[in-house]
């Protein structure tokens, strides 16, 4: 390994747009955010180091056994997160980045590409959802003070964002740009010229920084490992990766795999099974790839710990060995959770899909699992268990590796048909995961707010009856638009009661299930006007009353007070009923 003659960010970029540079399959997908990306390039701006460089020489004999990446310029968190397989010319060798790819990727990004991230709260599969953006400098203003720490206005802007404001100053730079200009001087001039931006002021001094930052400074330090044996160059991946953003032993079994498949890519199989769980068949999850991986080590018989010594090849073997099983198991899984009515807002605990994975595995259920009546009874079991461990506090947290071993090995030891309830949460119960609720717990379930984490679980648990494949909204009963100050005391609530109105509209005694289409339809009606619409016949009205504990209950405005606390009660019987005993307890469901 020889320390070689620094280069400027321009020739490493150069490098990678000409594919010298690649990345090796051991590496990790990137991960950097665009604040990340902007400090990079404000470091390299103020003249600070960015850390060394670790580069493979990779000899044409040697790249043949391997799979390698280009470098990803335009990053978009739902539709190109990752970077596309090389197609190597043959009897070439190429420069492998062993240390260094994420920062590589960040500048790529900032002076070649783009960044498109979801927007908080937008649905995954909106279309607006992720908006494009580019690196820009702002040549006219400092950064806010509390910004990220910055000396430069650095931010990732839309075209429009970034667009001549009403004094007509140009004043948002695309970096990039920076890499057109001719020279340092003259160029620079003519360039704030154009912008209508005058050159006496520290815009010079600014685009000079980043053209003296990108082009003329050499800071990109790196050394060059020569030697053609894999295993030590592992080794020296695995060490260079111990500090920064740590390799997770997830990414490292990814990488692994995939050198060590013999028919399949696993990186791509496993892009391409995320993709399919979280966005296929109109579903709307944010399962990642560890939650992949572990079901592979789970459906394989491997430990299932992220552990370097169980990341051997004959474990890789096994995996591959099951792929199809292990990725018809998980769209199954995928495809119940959705039937359950859980999409990625609701679904609190992303791991609960492993063992259920596991257990369609274990089972050999095919397609016709998710909606034969034969099978329906055994649906509805595995539907209560997910359900349960949501709403328990601390089920899928700490210690998930020995829990998912008990739960696999209750599972194996069980014989199908039926999901065996009793077995899983007894083996559940003996690490501390017990699924019993104490009337205390049951008592905090009733303070849930509105789309509260638990809430949809909760309410799910309170009325099993609904077929929750349907959408289905958690709605007020008594409408929260209502429920403001103003419109409260115009409708005759004293001033004393306006405030425990307000604070009760929002907590779980005042919300059901209701179907997207009545949902939409009910709006802000109060219950009795709704309820006389929606249901015309007073068959229909006594049903939907019974089923939601409404009826007995006034359901005018003035006695939303008493009505708040009867349904409070009711819910509470409904929960200790069924959540109050574990199925250790009451084995109810007749198996184990």
């Amino acid at each position: 390994m020889s320390f070689q003659t620094p280069r400027s960010v321009e020739e490493m970029l150069t490098s990678i747009h000409r594919h010298e540079y690649l990345m090796p399959a051991i590496q990790r997908e990137f991960v950097w955010s665009a604040d990340q990306i902007a400090k990079l390039v404000d470091s390299l701006m103020r003249g600070y180091p960015v850390g060394s460089f670790l580069l493979w020489n990779v000899e044409p004999k040697t790249a043949r056994s391997y799979t390698f990446y280009e470098f990803l310029a335009n990053y978009h968190e739902r539709d190109n997160p990752y970077a596309d397989k090389a197609t190597l010319p043959a009897r070439s060798g190429i420069t492998a980045v062993l240390d260094g790819q994420q920062r590589l990727t960040a500048l790529n990004i900032a002076l070649c590409g783009s960044y498109a991230e979801k927007r908080k709260y937008a649905w995954w599969s909106s279309t607006d959802a992720f908006l494009v953006k580019r690196l820009y400098l702002n040549l006219v203003d400092d950064p806010n003070e509390a910004e990220l720490g910055l000396k430069y206005d650095l931010r990732f802007l839309t075209e429009r964002e970034a667009a001549a404001s009403g004094d007509h100053q140009d004043k948002w730079i695309r970096v990039g740009a920076v890499l057109d200009l001719a020279d340092s001087g003259p160029a620079i001039m003519k360039e704030l010229e154009r912008r209508n931006i005058t050159a006496a002021g520290d815009a010079f001094q600014r685009l000079f920084d980043l053209y003296q930052a990108v082009r003329m400074f050499k800071p990109m330090n790196y050394f060059l490992v020569t030697d053609q044996d894999p295993d030590k160059v592992l080794e020296i991946f695995v060490r260079v990766n111990s500090g920064g953003t740590v390799l997770s032993y997830s990414d490292l079994l990814l990488s692994m795999a995939t050198n060590q498949w013999q028919e399949l890519d696993a990186r791509e199989e496993v892009r391409s099974l995320v993709t399919d769980l979280n966005s296929n068949a109109g579903r709307q999850f944010s399962f990642s790839k560890d939650v992949v991986l572990k079901t592979a080590l789970m459906v394989a018989d491997v430990d299932v710990r992220f552990k370097v010594a169980n990341f051997t090849r004959e474990n890789m073997a096994r995996v591959e060995a099951a792929w199809p099983q292990i990725k018809g198991a998980l769209l199954r899984a995928a495809s119940l959770l959705q039937q359950f009515g859980y999409n990625e807002r609701n679904l609190t605990a992303n791991s609960v899909i492993v063992p259920v994975a596991y257990y369609l595995y274990l089972r050999d259920a095919g397609d016709s699992y998710l909606d034969s009546t034969s099978d329906a009874s055994d649906r509805l079991i595995l539907q209560q268990w997910v359900t349960r461990s949501l709403i328990k506090r601390g089920v899928w947290g700490s210690g998930l590796d020995t829990l998912l071993t008990r739960i696999r090995d209750a599972l194996r030891v069980s014989t199908p048909p039926g999901f065996p309830m009793a077995a899983v949460e007894s083996a559940m119960a003996a690490v501390g995961k017990s699924l019993g609720f104490e009337a205390a717990e049951i008592d905090e379930l009733l303070n849930l707010k509105y789309r509260g984490q638990r809430t949809f679980s909760v309410l799910s648990v309170l009325y099993p009856g609904l077929d929750l494949g349907k959408k289905f909204h958690e709605d007020h009963i008594f409408p929260k638009s209502r429920f403001t100050r103003k419109r409260l005391a115009a409708a005759g609530i004293t001033a004393g009661k306006i405030d425990d109105y307000l604070e009760k509209v929002n907590l779980l005694p005042n919300l059901q299930l209701l179907a997207g289409t009545a949902n939409i339809e009910k709006q802000d009606s109060l219950p009795p006007d709704w309820i006389a619409r929606a249901f015309p016949t007073d068959e229909k009205r006594s049903t939907y009353l019974r089923e939601n504990d409404l009826d007995g209950l006034s359901l005018e405005l003035e006695d939303f007070q008493t009505f708040y606390d009867w349904r409070k009660a009711r819910l509470r019987d409904r929960l200790l009923k069924a959540l109050g005993n574990s199925a250790v307890a009451n084995k109810a469901e007749g198996h184990g």
